[in-house]
């Protein structure tokens, strides 16, 4: 009765993957990760010329190259979407163990390829990032610390991934990536909050992220900077931040035109960082909103179906890695607006970058995987069983 009040998928004895993958999948979700990528393709084809012709390349080799890691990221992003839970947890906290040995070696190993932050291994032909893989894994590691801790007689789950955030949040800012560093502590205070954690504990968290932005602005003549750019009344015209405003300004609610905008040829960062700025002149408000309905659906969607699963460690897991994948695309956008300080993050499926892509993928098929329908009650029944 349960199944049929609340939707739930029936047992289909013998049913083959991919049959039984289609009728569970959020496919309201899938499309929109796909027409997500299909618009970072047409703004790659606007943006990626300009710097290919300055770098002595072809003029669509960054959009090749975001058409192949995009397709590596679609591969994976569906192969994932496929696996049981169990298994996504699995491979999820192998995977968190490599990515933890590959951002702990970057200082003696890494690159910062002239941008003053060790973040990359050069590869020769590609570079890789490990922050971007370490944040779903470690989602799903502090998710599975804090449903084993909500057991009975289970070890201190909420302590230990309280200690493993705080370590990779300090790795993080030392290299320096504030921005990673917010997004992992924001997914894991997500996570935290839905666990159940006191008011009083979040206070405190607050309290404490608020004197780490102090010590950073204090020790860290980088992110002063950027503090100080963002806080002043006037915004310099030559400055990324600058070209990026008037692009929004100039682009109206139309835009200037396809291929017509000035901003990429201007922005070292208009292929990634501020791609938004790109799609504002050339299309204008129009695409902007369909960008931001876009997102705004697999957020929700997603939240959505999450209400009623009754799994405690997909539920956690699921709703960190949403919040992670939302706030990344708010951050980037806001960024461009300049509603927030620069922090040099990339737009999810849309801005160019192999790792942000495979790992985007990587993240966005452990959500589908996790809001698959599945043969379950509703938890909503768990609630009023409790309150009779």
């Amino acid at each position: 009765m349960t199944e049929m009040v609340y939707g739930a998928a029936p047992v289909r004895g013998g049913e083959p993957v991919l049959p039984k993958w289609w009728r569970t999948v959020d496919k309201w979700t899938l499309s929109c990760i796909l027409m997500l990528f299909g618009v970072g393709l047409l703004l790659g084809l606007a943006a990626s010329p300009p710097l290919a012709e300055r770098n002595g390349l072809v003029p669509f080799y960054y959009v090749q190259r975001q058409a192949f890691f995009g397709g590596l990221a679609m591969i994976v992003m569906f192969i994932v979407s496929m696996m049981h839970p169990v298994m996504v947890r699995r491979l999820a906290i192998l995977g968190f163990f490599g990515a933890f040995v590959a951002l702990a070696l970057l200082p003696v190993l890494g690159t910062d390829f002239g941008k003053g932050a060790v973040r990359w291994y050069s590869l020769g032909f590609a570079s890789v990032q490990p922050s971007e893989f370490l944040k779903p894994l470690f989602v799903i590691m502090a998710a599975w610390l804090m449903a084993a801790g909500q057991e009975i007689g289970g070890p201190p789950g909420r302590l230990y991934s309280f200690v493993l955030m705080t370590t990779i949040v300090l790795m993080l800012a030392f290299q320096p990536d504030f921005g990673q560093a917010a997004l992992v502590l924001f997914g894991w205070g997500v996570m935290w909050f839905v666990g159940g954690a006191p008011m009083v504990l979040l206070v405190a968290l607050a309290g404490l992220v608020v004197l780490g932005g102090v010590g950073a602005y204090n020790a860290s003549e980088h992110f002063a900077r950027r503090i100080d750019g963002f806080l002043t009344p006037d915004v310099d015209p030559t400055t990324q931040l600058g070209y990026a405003t008037n692009a929004i300004r100039e682009g109206g609610f139309f835009g200037v035109g396809v291929g017509e905008g000035e901003v990429k040829w201007s922005l070292p960062d208009a292929h990634t960082d501020f791609i938004i700025a790109v799609a504002a002149e050339e299309y204008g408000l129009v695409l902007v909103l369909v960008i931001l309905s876009l997102y705004s659906a697999i957020v929700i969607r997603s939240f959505v179906r999450l209400m009623r699963e009754r799994d405690p460690f997909i539920r956690l897991a699921g709703t960190g890695l949403v919040a992670m994948f939302g706030v990344q695309a708010m951050i980037n956008m806001g960024v461009a607006v300049r509603l927030l300080p620069a922090k040099g993050m990339t737009l999810p499926f849309v801005s160019y970058g192999g790792s942000s892509l495979i790992a985007g993928g990587i993240a966005v098929g452990m959500i589908l995987a996790f809001t698959r329908n599945r043969p379950q009650g509703d938890i909503r029944d768990i609630l009023r069983g409790r309150t009779r």
